[in-house]
């Protein structure tokens, strides 16, 4: 018996021609009379499998094909850690700008960057990673799916320098039709040691952009209606766990790649998980703006160690709105050690929060971002690695902790929908849900003027270096102030219910 929003996977047999590029699927029905439907994947010979995660409890019946057959799913446990399977995949809020639990409860992206994991990351390695982000409150990661430069050598092999796994044979020629299947079923170990650590794969299919070593990306080669059937195999193989579609990325959103897809992962995921578009720097982030399958906007600022937020509530602004973030701020210690570092990755997060980034924060580190396996692993630009470092070491690069405790210090709130808003207290930054909940990020902390009746009297100061509370309290009137002495950075949640 299997527990609801776990996957349950079906082994199913059939023969097609050409079975990569054949359409599959189940559909699934429960006792209530909710119907879903599921992409099968092919998986070797007359192999296919149809992964499914119950959202109620209940029996369904499934057919596929001229198959069928019931599964029964149990509740949850009451006392179950993983938010995804206490509350359900991740989709967005009813205002489009956050993120929430199928069950609605609200939830923050606070996501890493290790495109190369898939392709570089042994299980071993995975599970070190997983487990350090984890701790440090990070619940997603950015990954390639596969290593996208057509021009990219090396021996097929993780562990030795410049090797890599390869996804499809055809993809130094601009093609994804020569599948691997033995890359996606190690990819399905890596994935599930992911998932076990509550981080969701964030899973782009082939990138537009840099790639790993600028060597001729297949992204805008690739024919469209190729990089849509990759979207639907990724959402089959995949989709039946946590995840989010990064459909574009470091492109200009507007490669006919990137509809193609994301109206191809709006199709075949029944689960409505997020779908989106990351865009490269020098490029304004709105393209695909009114599709109904983009559900979110995520730039980035480039890799000089500016805070530029401005680009982030440029990007709230557009409409109809979507979701937006930040999705790659400079990498720490990228090209030379000391750029982007420490606090610097804090402020960042909180100032492109508070800019209208709602959807959440994004870390990146130089060095981990390629899966650079030693701190001497030839072949890599001096641009991107940190000196001296391999991922191991990246992994432990100060500024990292900060931007994971975003989510931990906002766990519990009613985030959902909030919106930048200056106009209750002199404080540059702050974000509100009106009624409900003030948030206020200050880099040097101090008193807060207020001059809105409607924010909630009680207070709590944190700490957003160490997520530590310096102070709980309650205003005695609308218009007195939220005190603090000032000299550090401070996080001020006012709360109705606190």
């Amino acid at each position: 018996m299997s527990v609801v929003w776990r996957e349950a996977e079906l082994r199913l047999t059939g023969s097609h021609p050409d079975p990569y590029a054949a359409e599959v699927w189940a559909d699934f029905e429960h006792e209530s009379g909710l119907r879903l439907r599921r992409p099968a994947f092919w998986d070797g010979g007359d192999t296919w499998r149809v992964r499914f995660a119950a959202p109620e409890p209940g029996r369904w019946r499934w057919t596929c094909d001229s198959e069928s057959g019931e599964l029964e799913i149990a509740a949850g446990e009451v006392d179950e850690a993983n938010a995804f399977y206490k509350h359900g995949f991740w989709r967005m809020s009813p205002g489009g700008r956050s993120l929430v639990h199928a069950d609605g409860t609200p939830a923050i992206l606070a996501a890493d960057t290790a495109w190369a994991l898939p392709w570089r990351a042994t299980p071993e390695q995975v599970r070190d990673y997983a487990a350090d982000r984890q701790a440090k409150g990070f619940n997603a990661v950015l990954l390639m799916t596969v290593q996208p430069d057509m021009r990219a050598v090396g021996p097929a092999d993780r562990t030795q320098d410049e090797g890599f796994g390869v996804g499809f044979r055809d993809l130094s020629d601009g093609h994804l039709n020569e599948i691997e299947l033995d890359y996606f079923r190690y990819l399905d170990e890596l994935l599930g040691i992911l998932v076990e650590y509550h981080l969701v794969p964030v899973l782009q299919p082939v990138f537009h952009g840099f790639g790993w070593k600028g060597l001729d990306v297949a992204g805008p080669v690739v024919p469209p209606a190729e990089y849509a059937r990759y979207c639907r195999y990724l959402v089959a193989r995949y989709g039946a766990r946590p995840a989010i579609y990064l459909v574009g990325a470091d492109g200009s959103g507007t490669e006919p790649q990137i509809a193609a897809g994301g109206a191809e992962v709006h199709a075949s995921d029944c689960y409505g998980q997020p779908t989106g578009i990351h865009y490269r720097p020098h490029i304004r982030a709105e393209a695909c703006q009114d599709a109904d399958w983009l559900d979110f906007q995520w730039c980035q600022t480039g890799h000089e160690g500016e805070h530029v937020a401005e680009r982030v509530a440029d990007m709230w602004r557009n409409l109809p709105v979507k979701a937006v973030a930040n999705g790659e701020p400079t990498y720490e210690n990228s090209g030379w050690i000391g750029k982007a570092t420490g606090w610097w990755q804090g402020h960042e997060a909180w100032s492109n929060l508070c800019a209208g980034g709602t959807m959440g924060v994004v870390y990146g580190a130089g060095s981990l971002w390629q899966w650079r396996l030693h701190a001497d692993e030839p072949g890599h630009a001096s641009y991107f690695v940190a000196p001296g470092a391999g991922w191991r070491e990246a992994v432990d690069f100060e500024g990292s902790r900060y931007v994971g405790l975003v989510a931990k210090i906002l766990a519990g709130l009613p985030t959902t929908d909030m919106a930048p808003d200056w106009t209750r207290t002199i404080s540059g930054r702050a974000l509100a849900v009106p009624g409900r909940l003030l948030l206020i990020y200050r880099e040097n902390g101090g008193p807060v003027p207020v001059f809105d009746d409607s924010v909630p009297l009680p207070y709590r100061i944190v700490d957003p270096r160490d997520g530590t509370v310096v102070a709980t309290g309650k205003r005695d009137t609308p218009r007195d102030p939220i005190p603090d002495p000032g000299g550090a950075p401070r996080v001020y949640i006012c709360l109705a219910d606190l």
